[in-house]
């Protein structure tokens, strides 16, 4: 337990001082692939986001998750990878090949579906090659391109604020 905590706090400082350094990635494109990176032990409506993202035009085969610590039993349609604690190393460094996989793929659009601050979810964010972030306010503004201020629950209200601003900045 006590390991545990300090891992994630390495990791954190680590991630921080990596941070320091990034730079600002342009995306004038529309969204037509995204990536789902979802904490599952807080939000467990998972098929319900994806619907609520194919019903503002996101096409369902496009869309692929990326799991922390599903306890669901759910058949879902989309590809999905799991990711689990164990993957993370103290550099912080995600040591699994199909998570790794999913990481490097050009998504349009990435999706940070988690409001609380995990180290392996961050550095699955931060590793991410996806052209635009979008996350929640809770979480380090330098992580996300954009931020929305609403918590996890509220998938509907984040679905909708996501392509209003995706609209605004004529992505969508």
């Amino acid at each position: 337990m006590f390991l545990n905590y300090l891992k994630e706090f390495f990791v954190k400082k680590l991630l921080e001082n990596s941070l320091l350094d990034v730079k600002a990635g342009t995306f004038n494109g529309k969204i037509e692939t995204v990536g789902l990176i979802i904490d599952e032990s807080y939000f467990n409506q998972t098929q319900q986001l994806i619907s609520e993202l194919a019903a503002n035009g996101i096409v369902k085969e496009r869309i692929e998750l990326l799991l922390y610590k599903s306890k669901s039993k759910e058949n879902l349609t989309s590809l999905v990878t799991k990711l689990e604690s164990g993957h993370l190393n103290w550099k912080a460094q995600i040591k699994n090949q199909v998570v790794n996989d999913f990481l490097a793929k050009d998504f349009d659009l990435l999706i940070s579906y988690y409001d609380v601050d995990k180290a392996v979810l961050l550095v699955a964010t931060h590793e991410s090659k996806a052209k635009f972030k979008v996350g929640f306010s809770t979480i380090d503004k330098r992580f996300n391109n954009l931020m929305i201020n609403t918590n996890s629950e509220n998938y509907k209200i984040f679905v909708q604020e996501l392509f209003r601003y995706l609209k605004i900045l004529n992505k969508k």
